[in-house]
């Protein structure tokens, strides 16, 4: 054998060598750019700020992998992060990234009303269809939020996947009744017109606007932009008269027909499913402050009205109802406050899990 032949063979040795090495180096490149695209991400959002990622990991399985992304919306009074210490979805984002999904909790005014809100929300839904190039989104929204989701799925039906309601007083609530009634009345009692209010009940309007103002700003919001607050027109919205008599003559998609009633049995309304879930119960860990005050409010209910402290087990129905009888007061289901939640039952974030592999399940 020539030495020319010995290098050329050397050459090509070296060459399979390489090539093989670069084969493998390729490949290890795209796992890992595979691995990154499946990764699994939470953002906070609102109008003012845009959405902003909060955590990025890879999913322990795929139980919440759901092919559109899961966006949260928080209740009356509600944000999303409050300085960064306090999570309105306590530990739920977290759990459902575990699990595959993509989250987006969003913020809306504190105080308003649903209409307002859910335009509010309609915007930042456009925005989050945008950025993720899906078409659609899992709308989730706690108490007020799970009215405000409706409208939503009203108005632009096009954008939304799916519809779920947690502890929301659909039909309503006793404790708005009882807050309007104590602000309206007592201002006429005292000769002022109607629209008009005595100096107690400005003041408690004037804190619940500045109150809306306070969770807007420890939401991230600049004090330039916060958020318009109407503790009047949110109240208002939330009273079993204006339910009945406006928002469900207006939205009555997967609505009862009556207080108390079930859901009509097709929970599939446009093209999308609609489901409730919620609790009954105050107390229901001893170490929880906020557990007593709930038991003060639940006393706006009448005896037989099971409720969670705020929002009744019969208001909260909508669409197929999952249960109304989880043992969570209002807080609890949504993990607050900071997990102090019922011993030895069901966990709330076991729930939302299960729910969103339902959604997963159907090709949501």
């Amino acid at each position: 054998m020539s030495v020319l032949t010995q290098v050329n063979q050397s050459t090509t040795a070296q060459s399979k060598k390489y090539a093989v090495a670069a084969a493998m180096l390729l490949a290890m490149s795209l796992l890992g750019l595979a691995n990154r695209a499946a990764a699994a991400e939470y953002y906070n959002c609102s109008n003012p700020t845009g959405c902003q990622l909060i955590k990025s990991i890879e999913p322990e399985d795929n139980l919440t992998a759901t092919q559109y992304p899961v966006v949260l919306a928080h209740g009356l009074g509600g944000f999303n992060s409050l300085f960064g210490i306090i999570n309105y979805f306590n530990g739920i984002p977290e759990a459902l990234i575990a699990g595959g999904s993509e989250v987006y909790v969003t913020k809306t005014s504190a105080i308003h009303d649903a209409e307002f809100r859910g335009e509010q929300l309609l915007q930042q839904v456009q925005t989050i269809t945008a950025v993720t190039g899906k078409q659609k989104v899992n709308l989730v929204g706690h108490s007020l939020g799970g009215i405000d989701i409706r409208y939503v799925a009203a108005v632009a039906p096009e954008s939304v996947a799916s519809v779920t309601a947690v502890a929301s007083p659909e039909q309503g609530s006793k404790m708005a009744d009882w807050l309007l009634n104590l602000v309206t009345n007592s201002s006429a009692k005292s000769g002022y017109a109607p629209g008009e209010y005595n100096l107690r009940s400005r003041a408690l309007i004037n804190f619940h606007n500045a109150l809306g103002r306070f969770l807007d700003y420890g939401s991230g919001i600049n004090r330039k932009q916060l958020q318009q607050q109407d503790g009047v027109r949110a109240v208002t919205g939330l009273t079993t008269d204006y339910m009945a008599h406006y928002y469900n003559r207006k939205y009555p998609a997967a609505m009862p027909s009556e207080y108390c009633g079930q859901p009509p049995d097709n929970f599939v309304v446009n093209d999308i499913p609609y489901y409730s879930f919620s609790g009954v119960g105050t107390i229901t860990n001893g170490l929880d402050p906020s557990d007593y005050l709930l038991s003060l409010t639940a006393l706006s209910f009448g005896k037989d009205d099971a409720n969670d402290g705020l929002v009744s087990a019969c208001s909260s129905r909508i669409g197929y109802v999952i249960r109304d009888d989880y043992k969570m007061n209002h807080l609890d289901s949504v993990n607050q406050m900071f997990g102090l939640v019922a011993w030895g039952e069901v966990d709330p974030i076991s729930v939302y899990r299960a729910q969103i592999n339902r959604l997963k399940n159907n090709g949501l």
